[in-house]
């Protein structure tokens, strides 16, 4: 003799859910453990210390932060000793000097820094250098006027160097005499 049981099929789908459901809320295994470095990414941000000294144009310094493959451009503008030198407005080459909102020429340190970090942490740098400090006036003759202009000196550099990333400093001496301290820091 067998006996026989006949379910509805509603009954058949919530079992079938609920033994679903029971296997949906068993413990997780646990994932691999994340293992963390004390070493940056070499695409990650670096903090870099420019600094500048120079008789002729002045000492300037900042600390930026950019990433391998970036470029960044410092710009210093300082008052040169005896004060702004005077410029004509017809001046030839007005638009390359430097000047105060007054109009007056001053001087001007610029530096574009563009690092790219190897994964060994060594930092290949390319580095523009250019400066303009006035020095005194010239006279000269644009369009047939007799005009008193800026004489300046000027200095443009391009270096390429290797440096490490862990804080130690790296220092450049430049054509002119003036020198140039970066350090690089994860």
């Amino acid at each position: 003799m067998s006996i026989s049981v006949k379910l509805p099929a509603v009954s058949v789908v919530a079992s079938l859910a609920c033994a679903t459901l029971a296997l949906a809320v068993l413990p997780a295994h646990a994932a691999t453990p994340i293992t963390v470095t004390s070493q940056a990414a070499t695409d990650g941000p670096i903090r870099y210390t420019v600094k500048v000294t120079s008789k002729q144009f002045g000492n300037s310094q900042e600390t930026r932060t950019i990433r391998s493959g970036e470029s960044d451009d410092f710009t210093w503008k300082t008052v040169p000793p005896g004060g702004p030198v005077a410029v004509d407005g017809d001046c030839p080459d007005l638009s390359s000097l430097p000047l105060d909102p007054n109009g007056a020429m001053i001087r001007q340190t610029q530096i574009r820094f563009a690092p790219v970090v190897a994964k060994d942490g060594t930092a290949t740098v390319q580095m523009n250098f250019q400066a303009q400090t006035p020095k005194g006036t010239k006279t000269v003759s644009n369009n047939g006027k007799s005009l008193k202009c800026p004489n300046y000196t000027s200095v443009s550099q391009v270096l390429r160097f290797t440096m490490p990333t862990n804080g130690s400093t790296k220092t450049l001496t430049l054509s002119d005499g003036s020198q140039v301290a970066v350090s690089a820091k994860r």
